[in-house]
C-alpha cells in the first residue's frame, strides 16, 4: 500500500526523494515523510499530513541537505492519518528512522513488552513499534545494526517492507522485506530504494528485487567494489549473491502524455496495450496462438480436473470472465474464488486442480497467500500478471505478462482488459488442445481478437457523447448494473469503477436476478446501465429492460451498432462493435470506464487518487 523510496550516494537526496515519492503517490497519500542525514551527522525528519505537495511545502524552508535519505507516502493501516503517526520514525534515542509498507500483526505484544524497558511511544503506528524493537536488539544484544535487524525481524509476525537509516552511519541504508515489494537501483557509485521501479527509472535500468526475509546493505564507504556495496543476507545471516536484471521500462510511461489524468490517458492506451499483449502470441496470419507459459505446460492444463481462479477486486471480475471462456472451449470445470476469502477457509485442492491468480501489480497480498496455499498443496500455479518481477510470477510454476507498460490511475482500466485478453487466449489454447473447440470456432476468436484494438478506437470515438451523459446523471446517488452472461463481470466492473472515483454507490447484477430483489430500487431517480450486446441471451436482457421501465426506470444501454430494439426503449444509448460473444466485455467495458470517469470530473473528484484507496494492496 504505502510507498517507499530510498537514495544514497553523491547527489543531494532530497530532490530525488521528493520526485520518487510523487511516482509512488498512487500507492497512498494520505500523509508522507523524508528523513534525510547532513554533513554534519544530523538526522533531519519532516512530514505532513496529506499529499506529497504538503511535505514539500512543509519542508521548503528547512535543512534538506544530505546525499543519504529515506521517504514515504502512507496509506493508512494502524493509526488515523496525521503527521505523528506519518513515517519516517524515530527510535528512542533518535539515533534510528525507519519507513515501513506492511502490517505487524504482533506490534501489541512487543509494544507492550518495550513499554516494560521503558520505551516510550508518540504515535499509533506498528511502524514505531519496530524501529524501537530494533535499538532495543542493537543496545543490549551489543551487535551492528545489520545484525539488530535480522535479529529483530525474527521476532515479528506479518509483512513488511523497511528502509532504516542510523545518523552515527551516514554512509550506509539498510532494507528489508517480506510480503512487500521492494527494489535496488545500482547506479554509479549511488543506489536507489523502492517499492516498485517507477522511481528509479530516470536514473539506472539495473536493479535487485530483494526476496522474503531478506536484508540488504547499501553503503558508499568507498572499501571494495560494488557488489561488495551491495549486501544481502537472510534474517538467519545467509549470505545471496544479488542478482541483477535489466528495467523494462521507459521514463514516457510514467508521464500524463497531455492528458488531464493518468486514468484517462489509460483509457484512450486500451487499443495499444491490447495489441502489445497479443504481440508474439497471435501470429501474423491470425490464425494460431502461442502462450509459452501454456505450451511448457500443456500437460497440467489437459489432465487437469478443475482451474480454481483467485484474485482480488478489478483482477476477480477478469476471473470471472474467464471462467465463462474456460468452460465453453476447454469443457473445465472453474471457481472463481476472492483471494481474502479462499486463503482464510479450509478449501479443498487436490494435485490435479490448475490455480490461475490474477493480479496486475503482482504483489496483492491475499492472492499472493492464497497461491502460496494452494501450491504447498500440490496445484500448479499460473499466473497473469503486469509487472515484470513482482512476487506473484516469481512464486507461480508458470504464467503469462499483460505487457501494458505501468497503470498509475487507482481505479484499474487497460489492466483489466489485457487481463481478460491474456485469459481467453489461454482458453482458446486449452480448448485447441484438448480437441473441445471446433476449428471454425476456434479461428473465427482468433481472427476476430486482431481487431478488437481497432474496435476499441471506435468506442473511444463516442467521448465527447459519453461525457454529455455523465452530466446528466452526476446528480444521481446510486446507480444498478445490469449484464448477463459474459457481460454480467462487466456489469460488476462498471459499478466497481463508478464506486471508486465517483463515490456514487453502485451496484452490479445478473440482469435476471432484478427482480428477485434489486427491482425494488427503480424508480426515476436510480439511473440503471444495462449492457445489452447482441449476442447471447439479448431477448431476455431486452424483456429485463422492459420490466425497468414499466417502473419508470432511466437507463443507458450499452448495444451493438445498428441495434434497433433496446434503442427505442432505453434513455440513452451506447454503441459498440459488433464482435463474438466472447469477446464482447473488451468493448462493452469502455464506456463504463469513461462514464465512471466523466461522472468523477463532473463531481470534483481526485480521480487518479481516489479517498481511501491505494493501488497495490500488499497489506491484508
Amino acid at each position: 500500500m504505502c510507498g517507499i523510496v530510498g537514495y544514497i550516494g553523491k547527489r543531494k537526496a532530497y530532490p530525488i526523494l521528493i520526485k520518487g515519492l510523487h511516482r509512488l503517490e498512487y500507492r497512498g497519500y494520505d500523509s508522507a515523510g523524508v528523513a534525510l542525514i547532513n554533513e554534519q551527522g544530523q538526522l533531519n525528519i519532516y512530514k505532513a499530513k496529506g499529499k506529497v505537495a504538503e511535505l514539500e511545502a512543509f519542508a521548503s524552508d528547512k535543512d534538506t541537505t544530505g546525499c543519504i535519505g529515506i521517504a514515504h507516502t502512507r496509506w493508512a493501516t494502524h493509526g488515523e492519518p496525521n503527521t505523528v503517526n506519518a513515517h519516517p520514525h524515530y527510535s528512542e534515542s533518535e539515533r534510528l528512522a525507519i519507513i515501513h509498507n506492511g502490517i505487524i500483526e504482533n506490534y501489541a505484544v512487543l509494544k507492550a513488552g518495550l513499554k516494560e524497558q521503558g520505551y516510550t511511544f508518540k504515535s499509533d503506528t506498528d511502524t514505531e513499534v519496530l524501529v524501537q524493537l530494533v535499538e532495543y536488539t542493537q543496545v543490549n544484544r551489543h551487535v551492528d545494526l545489520k545484525t539488530a535487524v535480522q535479529l529483530a525481524l525474527q521476532q515479528v509476525i506479518g509483512a513488511y517492507a523497511i528502509a532504516i537509516l542510523d545518523k552515527t552511519h551516514p554512509d550506509t541504508l539498510i532494507a528489508a522485506r517480506k510480503g512487500s515489494p521492494l527494489v535496488v537501483g545500482i547506479g554509479e557509485d549511488e543506489y536507489f530504494l523502492a517499492s516498485d521501479a517507477t522511481p528509479i527509472v530516470e536514473y539506472t535500468d539495473q536493479v535487485i528485487y530483494i526476496e522474503d526475509e531478506e536484508v540488504v546493505v547499501l553503503s558508499t564507504n568507498g572499501q571494495g567494489t560494488k557488489d561488495k556495496d551491495v549486501e544481502i543476507t537472510t534474517i538467519n545471516n545467509v549470505t545471496k549473491t544479488p542478482e541483477i536484471k535489466r528495467l523494462e521500462l521507459s521514463l514516457s510511461q510514467l508521464e500524463k502524455g497531455g492528458y488531464p489524468h493518468f486514468m484517462l490517458k489509460e483509457i484512450f492506451e486500451q487499443p495499444r496495450t491490447l495489441t502489445d499483449s497479443m504481440r508474439g502470441r497471435v501470429n501474423v496470419r491470425q490464425d494460431n496462438i502461442a502462450l509459452s507459459g501454456f505450451i511448457d505446460n500443456k500437460d497440467r492444463f489437459l489432465n487437469a480436473k478443475r482451474i480454481i481462479i483467485t484474485a482480488c477486486g478489478t483482477s476477480w471480475h477478469a476471473g470471472l470472465i474467464a471462467m465463462y471462456a474456460i468452460e465453453e472451449f476447454a469443457q473445465i470445470p472453474v471457481e472463481v474464488e476472492y483471494s481474502s476469502e479462499f486463503r482464510y477457509r479450509k478449501p479443498v485442492i487436490n494435485k490435479d486442480d490448475v490455480v490461475i491468480a490474477i493480479s496486475q501489480s503482482g504483489e496483492t497480498a491475499d492472492t499472493l497467500a492464497a497461491i502460496q496455499l494452494a501450491k504447498e498443496k500440490g496445484a500448479f500455479i499460473f499466473s497473469i500478471c503486469n509487472v515484470v518481477g513482482a512476487s506473484i510470477p516469481r512464486v507461480s510454476d508458470s504464467g503469462c505478462y499483460t505487457h501494458v507498460g505501468p497503470e498509475i490511475g487507482v481505479a484499474s482500466t487497460k489492466a483489466f482488459t489485457a487481463q481478460v485478453m491474456a485469459l481467453t487466449m489461454l482458453a482458446l489454447c486449452i480448448g485447441k488442445e484438448k480437441g473441445t473447440i471446433s476449428q471454425e470456432q476456434y479461428l473465427s476468436v482468433v481472427r476476430e481478437l486482431g481487431q478488437i484494438p481497432a474496435k476499441i478506437e471506435r468506442v473511444l470515438g463516442q467521448d465527447k457523447l459519453i461525457s454529455d451523459f455523465a452530466k446528466i446523471f452526476s446528480y444521481a446517488q446510486n446507480f444498478i448494473y445490469l449484464g448477463r452472461g459474459y457481460n454480467f463481470p462487466v456489469a460488476l466492473e462498471g459499478a466497481l469503477k463508478l464506486k471508486e472515483i465517483s463515490y456514487i454507490h453502485a451496484e452490479g447484477y445478473p440482469a435476471a436476478e432484478m427482480k428477485h430483489g434489486p427491482i425494488a430500487l427503480i424508480s426515476q431517480e436510480m439511473p440503471v446501465v444495462v449492457v445489452a450486446p447482441h449476442c447471447g441471451t439479448y431477448e431476455k436482457i431486452v424483456s429485463n429492460i422492459q420490466e425497468i421501465k414499466a417502473r419508470k426506470g432511466r437507463v443507458i444501454a450499452v448495444v451493438t451498432e445498428g441495434d434497433t430494439l433496446v434503442s427505442k426503449i432505453a434513455d440513452y444509448c451506447i454503441e459498440v462493435p459488433e464482435t463474438v460473444e466472447c469477446l464482447t466485455p473488451l468493448l462493452t467495458v469502455i464506456p463504463l470506464q469513461l462514464l465512471a470517469y466523466h461522472i468523477a470530473v463532473v463531481k470534483g473528484c481526485d480521480v487518479d487518487q481516489p479517498r481511501n484507496l491505494a493501488k497495490s494492496v500488499t497489506v491484508e
